[in-house]
């Protein structure tokens, strides 16, 4: 057993997962928490929470403690952090482990504050706090430490960023506090605008996964959902084809994009050159949503390509970088 242990954590809007120095990736689970409404006890986190998203009685409430990439309630935040370190520790540890979290480039000192008591309030002995680009840059074996500049472009669930990477660090960055999230929002929209027809989260992710495109398909695909009735109040079902769902999430998937153009057009010439001839590399989780890179190539101008496994760029990322503390130190905020 290590007497001290290093701990990497990706705290995402959707999901968070912990890397642990010298073992790789020891939990991944949703960023839900369910709580008691009147005495604020936790009652399921991660997983277990999820799966009672829609389904409570009226004296539990099932809350995302982190909205668009950053701590909306801190003190449910603590309380899966410690969790999720109760999990991945064990029972009987003393020394708290040292940890990194990452965080959106464009946090504030306030948010970044929230993070690092949160981390410590938790039980860790040192925190620190990575730029979520930078580490979803290390993650995706982007050579960040070289002149050349890359881009690379992160879309979570309830943020894009994209930062241009050169010389160990972001040299500019532009954020959105858009993602997956309201990529499932808009479907929701959609359905109840278009057909009356009330559908939950989870639904509205299947249907984003299953048969969702950035690109209109050339064989439509077609998907069974059900949900409640707004006119009746009654349950009710209805194909769904991935050209509604396309245009559904278009406008969303604009906003998206025009924040990688937002990025370039602030980056030096001579980074943007090195751009059109590296390319753009997409991580994160949504960027999973089929044909996105399609998207990006033809309204950007620039080959973009998805990072093998995407959703895990950040936290191989960050558990790198908490690994090599004093290579990436300078970077470290």
């Amino acid at each position: 057993m290590k007497l001290f242990r290093k701990l990497g954590i990706d705290l995402g809007t959707a999901n968070s997962v912990v890397w642990e120095a010298g073992v790789g990736i020891v939990l991944d689970e949703p960023t839900v928490v369910a709580v008691g409404i009147e005495d604020r006890k936790v009652l399921a986190v991660g997983n277990e929470a999820k799966l009672m998203l829609g389904k409570t009685p009226e004296y539990i409430e099932v809350r995302r403690p982190l909205q668009d990439g950053v701590v909306a309630d801190y003190e449910v935040t603590e309380a899966m952090l410690k969790y999720f370190l109760r999990q991945v520790m064990g029972a009987g540890w003393f020394i708290g482990p040292e940890v990194m979290v990452c965080v959106p480039a464009g946090v504030t000192q306030v948010e970044q504050r929230a993070v690092l008591d949160a981390t410590l309030s938790a039980g860790a002995k040192k925190a620190y706090l990575i730029d979520e680009p930078l580490a979803a840059a290390i993650g995706a074996k982007i050579p960040v430490s070289e002149s050349f500049g890359n881009m690379i472009v992160d879309i979570g669930g309830g943020a894009t960023e994209a930062a241009i990477i050169a010389l160990g660090g972001v040299v500019t960055h532009k954020s959105l506090r858009v993602g997956g999230n309201k990529l499932d929002q808009a479907i929701i929209e959609y359905v109840r605008k278009k057909h009356n027809l009330v559908i939950g989260e989870l639904t509205a992710e299947m249907v984003k996964i299953k048969i969702g495109s950035a690109t209109k398909l050339k064989r439509p695909e077609m998907m069974e959902i059900s949900g409640r009735d707004t006119v009746y109040g009654l349950p009710k079902s209805l194909m769904m084809s991935s050209d509604e769902v396309y245009e559904a999430i278009i406008e969303v998937l604009r906003s998206m994009v025009g924040v990688i153009r937002e990025t370039l057009e602030i980056t030096p010439p001579e980074l943007v050159a090195d751009i059109a001839d590296r390319g753009i590399v997409l991580s994160g989780g949504s960027v999973q949503l089929r044909n996105l890179n399609k998207l990006v190539t033809s309204e950007i101008g620039v080959s973009a390509h998805v990072a093998i496994e995407p959703q895990f760029c950040v936290i191989r990322g960050t558990g790198i970088a908490i690994e090599n503390l004093e290579v990436y130190r300078r970077a470290l905020r």
